[in-house]
């Protein structure tokens, strides 16, 4: 008997599921000889590429996890009191093992499906609550990007609700975080907007242009300034104001809502999560009421469930930038929700008294480090602060000489203004930090220094601030916040929370354009390790080595994968990355002195992002039309061209096609665009159907953002965290992001998130995906998801009409089942999603592209056997809607209409549904083997939406209010 070498734990094989007896049996139903004839069939010959993708051999679990830590190792972990908006914190491991390494919380997708997403939206309820409460202002969001994004997007809400006739100025304090700056620029320019930047104790507010402004609390150099006088003066003159805000500070600090401000935003990064590189980070977001219904990204609110018990839910304008697309006030479509569980669990473990002890320390030890340095003569700058010394030296000799001695002892400070430096502390910070850095200055200073005395349990904190800015008002009142700070009633109620929610863990989530792959465990391992989550963004670069290897080599990999030239990595969600693209196009046309380019041509089918993002860049959208098929109409397109020619800038287009096909004229309908002058932006929703077979550039497409969450296996984390980054044609690389604080060689463009490299912590995820796939493994994913979508297809077929096919009759990677003909029997597409809750599944895509329409991808890890499955449920599913159709099932007291059943609803003495409780809950024998139930009923959204509560408020403390708010729920979801 002989045996060959070969690695026993090799990747590939663990990331695509169907084995080779399973491709065949698969294959045989879709009628194929083998895979190369269905990716024949399916995908275009004229887009395919002439080689293999040219990427290192695959490495093993092993090998990869050995390789990376000597790449990560090159880091060095320094103590950072850099400060600007990222401080080194501590995530409980209780929390950190339970929730962020823990797929059942990962792995979730964002919850459009309330029902059984009640343990996360529990979650994020807990986070608006503890924004509500340290903020001071009564509705908050379930967070945005970070804290330079939520700001811009603060702005752009202020501009749209303004009733000045004239508002073309925003004011920005000098004092607020210089990336902060970098970004709202970036976005205030398309608008015709300018930032007047200047000191908000001389500005004159009563510039008739003005429409709003923003001030930082702290300052950015760490000053705590009373604005009281500056917003009352601000809206005498009929200005909104924004206050960016630190929510550790905010424990000792009256509220910005307080102090009348009307948005607040900030990061949430200091609660717990580490610093990461730049993220990702959950940006805060509150208001004031007046502006509940335009607040950006997500809300979280109460509501009831078909038995009348409070249930969860996202609120008011669910997906709104899908319903109003270029009329949307944000292009925003998620949220950084794991990030913000983090934030939330952090406080909720601690507690008010903890989070207060927190900054307690932090505050004490900063004004112990002051009288040190002092009694060294070194000049202090700052008369009121919380964390920030701003230090002046003697000239810039000595601050090189400090810079020197300080990184030598492995300690980084913020070096500005050529005399100054920063010092900004956090709550890790222990007595030996502090005499740490005593010493470093007067080794420096060539003074003795006096040991000084370590604090004891009874000093006292004498605020540095005026007593109208000490905090009074309590905080975290809410019994979640005072209940579980013992480990095991914390880990008890995170597990309550987690078995409420549906995940990967349970069972495939098959969502068409959202692309749920298997994030596998050797992929997520480096995410916690302190090389990676423990550095500063702006830690010089000799600390950061093995970061800029792990970017160097991914911008190469997705250059490979895309044909593109240049990759940018900064935006940190596809949203962003959308824009960023857009605003890459634009700077070309403006170097070119094109300013005139401003029309986008967007396909009808194109997701709601698209037209938003278009807006936001300065655009003006044009729709082009669909053919019945589902296709780019080229008659209309020809139309559009031909009728703004002069003014063309771009044309946005996502292939393979939002409707799961690959539509044959790609190609010439690129060459149409730029033949007139434009570029062609290409939406990287669907690029699972692209990798290794074909690629943006060699379609055509000069710019194209790409989800590492959805292709690149960067979890979805129950909405987020995302990364979005672009890439482009060689004449476009100039206008890709740049960033103030690290700018990047030959790019003056403005940043569009606040890090350089925007979610830096969680691209080893996609670094270790590609280095264990190799260029063969991820070829042949795509053409595995090919064929799992395809098989779906066959299964169905009979059962529910596929609204759209390629030339031969072959789906891409997705594909649409048309569900709009069982309106008849009085059934909607969102009873069979509510349904196939009782089956163990997550619903499919509802409603997009088409209405009434449900949209599949089953992705590449999926097994035959799980996806029989889901196709038996689908079937048993299609049987009921059969028997409502055929009178043997009541129109209205029918299975369907009464889904999902909870347990608590068949456990009732009394059951008098026209259905047995077993056809309610066990349909079929294979949900008997591993039953997932949903703890509420179906919700009542229209409800949720006439009483907003956006906190952890009783419900029963709510009565309805006389405002009739629109539930946008029926809307497209996915």
């Amino acid at each position: 008997m002989s045996f060959r070498f070969k690695p026993a734990d090799v990747f590939e094989t663990r990331h695509n599921a169907p084995d080779h007896a399973s491709q065949q049996a698969m294959l045989q139903a879709v009628g194929a000889a083998d895979l190369a004839q269905l990716i024949a069939e399916t995908v275009p010959a004229a887009i395919r590429l002439p080689q293999a993708l040219a990427l290192p051999p695959a490495l093993t679990e092993r090998q990869f996890l050995k390789r990376f830590k000597q790449i990560a190792g090159q880091n060095k972990v320094y103590k950072s009191y850099i400060g600007l908006g990222y401080h080194d914190t501590t995530l409980p491991p209780v929390i950190q093992r339970n929730i962020l390494e823990n797929p059942g919380w990962y792995t979730a997708y964002t919850p459009y499906q309330a029902e059984i997403a009640q343990g996360r939206l529990e979650a994020l309820i807990n986070y608006q609550t503890m924004v509500i409460d340290l903020t001071g202002l009564p509705i908050a969001n379930a967070s945005l990007l970070d804290e330079a994004t939520a700001a811009a997007e603060a702005l752009h809400l202020l501009h749209s609700q303004t009733k000045k006739k004239n508002a073309t100025k925003f004011f920005v304090s000098e004092q607020v975080l210089p990336q902060t700056i970098d970004v709202l620029r970036t976005r205030a320019t398309p608008l015709g907007i300018e930032l007047v930047v200047g000191d908000h104790r001389t500005a004159d507010l009563a510039d008739e242009a003005l429409f709003g402004a923003i001030v930082q609390y702290p300052g950015a150099n760490g000053t705590v300034f009373d604005y009281k006088e500056f917003i009352d003066n601000a809206h005498a003159n009929n200005l909104f104001v924004v206050m960016a805000a630190d929510l550790l500070a905010l424990t000792l600090l009256t509220s910005p809502g307080e102090l009348g401000a009307d948005i607040c935003v900030g990061s949430s990064q200091r609660f717990g999560v580490p610093m990461g590189f730049g993220g990702p980070h959950a940006g805060f977001f509150s208001c004031k009421d007046q502006f509940k219904r335009v607040i950006p990204g997500r809300i979280i609110g109460q509501s009831v469930d078909a038995a009348g018990n409070k249930a969860y839910r996202m609120a008011l304008q669910t997906r709104e930038q899908h319903i109003r697309r270029e009329k949307a006030t944000s292009n925003i479509c998620t949220a950084q929700v794991l990030l913000s569980v983090l934030a939330g669990m952090f406080a909720v473990y601690h507690g008010p008294k903890g989070i207060r002890q927190f900054a307690v320390n932090t505050h004490l030890f900063a004004q112990i480090l002051e009288a040190e340095l002092k009694a060294l003569g070194v000049e202090q700058l700052n008369s009121n602060y919380f964390d920030t010394l701003s230090l002046r030296l003697e000239s810039h000799e000595m601050q090189q000489a400090l810079k020197t001695e300080a990184e030598a002892a492995g300690i980084n400070f913020r070096y500005y203004e050529d005399t100054l430096v920063g010092i900004s502390l956090h709550q890790n910070v222990e007595f030996d930090d502090v005499r740490d850095i005593v010493d470093i200055f007067a080794k420096v200073l060539g003074k003795e220094v006096a040991t000084p005395a370590a604090p004891t349990a009874e000093a006292e904190l004498t605020l540095t601030w005026p007593e109208s800015l000490q905090r009074t008002s309590e905080y975290l009142t809410h019994p979640v916040f005072n209940t579980h700070h013992a480990e095991h009633e914390l880990l008890r109620y995170m597990k309550q929370l987690e078995n409420k929610d549906l995940s990967l863990a349970h069972s495939m989530i098959p969502l068409g354009s959202c692309t749920m792959k298997l994030n596998a465990t050797a992929e997520m391992i480096p995410v916690t390790w302190p090389e990676i989550g423990q550095l500063h963004p702006f830690a010089p670069a000799d600390q950061t080595v093995g970061y800029q290897q792990i970017i160097r080599d991914l911008q190469a990999w997705l250059c490979e994968v895309t044909g593109f030239a240049a990759v940018s990595l900064q935006p940190n969600s596809g949203a962003n990355g959308e824009y960023a693209g857009l605003l890459a196009i634009r700077g070309y046309h403006l170097s070119r002195g094109d300013n005139h380019r401003t029309v986008a041509l967007i396909p009808a089918s194109a997701h709601g992002t698209n037209p938003a993002s278009a807006v936001m860049a300065g655009m003006q959208v044009v729709v082009v039309k669909s053919t019945d098929e589902g296709n780019v109409d080229m008659d209309d397109l020809r139309a559009k061209i031909a009728q703004h020619a002069d003014r063309l800038s771009c044309l946005m287009v996502t292939y393979p096609s939002t409707h799961g096909v690959y539509e044959e004229t790609i190609i010439e309908i690129c060459e149409l665009i730029h033949q007139a002058g434009g570029r062609v932006y290409m939406d990287g929703a669907n690029m699972n159907a692209q990798v290794g077979l074909t690629s943006p550039a060699s379609i055509g497409a000069d710019v194209c953002h790409l989800n590492l969450h959805k292709t690149f296996c960067i979890p979805h984390g129950g909405g987020g965290p995302g990364v979005g980054p672009i890439g482009v044609v060689e004449d476009l690389i100039p206008y890709l992001p740049g960033h103030v604080v690290v700018p990047v060689e030959g790019r003056d463009s403005g940043a569009v998130s606040a890090a350089p490299y925007g979610s830096a912590s969680i691209l080893p995820i996609s670094y270790a995906y590609i280095s264990m796939m190799g260029g063969a493994g991820i070829t042949r994913a795509t053409e595995l998801a090919i064929l799992n979508a395809n098989y779906i297809k066959a299964r169905l077929e009979a059962h529910y009409p596929v609204l759209y096919t390629g030339a031969q009759g072959r789906c891409a990677h997705e594909m649409i089942l048309d569900c709009r003909h069982f309106k008849k029997a009085g059934i909607e597409v969102e009873d069979i999603a509510k349904r196939l809750m009782d089956y163990g599944f997550h619903a499919p895509t509802v409603s997009f592209p088409v209405a009434g329409t449900l949209m599949i991808e089953p992705t590449e890890s999926e097994s035959k056997e799980e996806l029989d499955r889901f196709c038996d449920a689908m079937i048993a599913i299609r049987k009921e809607i059969t028997e409502v159709e055929e009178g043997r099932a009541d129109a209205k007291e029918n299975v369907l209409k009464h889904a999902p059943h909870t347990a608590a609803i068949v456990l009732t003495q009394e059951w008098t549904r026209p259905y047995s409780r077993e056809q309610a809950v066990y349909p079929l024998p294979y949900v008997r083997n591993a039953k997932f139930w949903p703890t509420v009923s179906r919700i009542d959204s229209a409800y949720g939406d006439r009483n907003l509560i956006c906190s952890c408020t009783p419900l029963e403390e709510y009565a309805d209010e006389p405002e009739q708010l629109v539930s946008t729920d029926k809307g497209p979801s996915y």
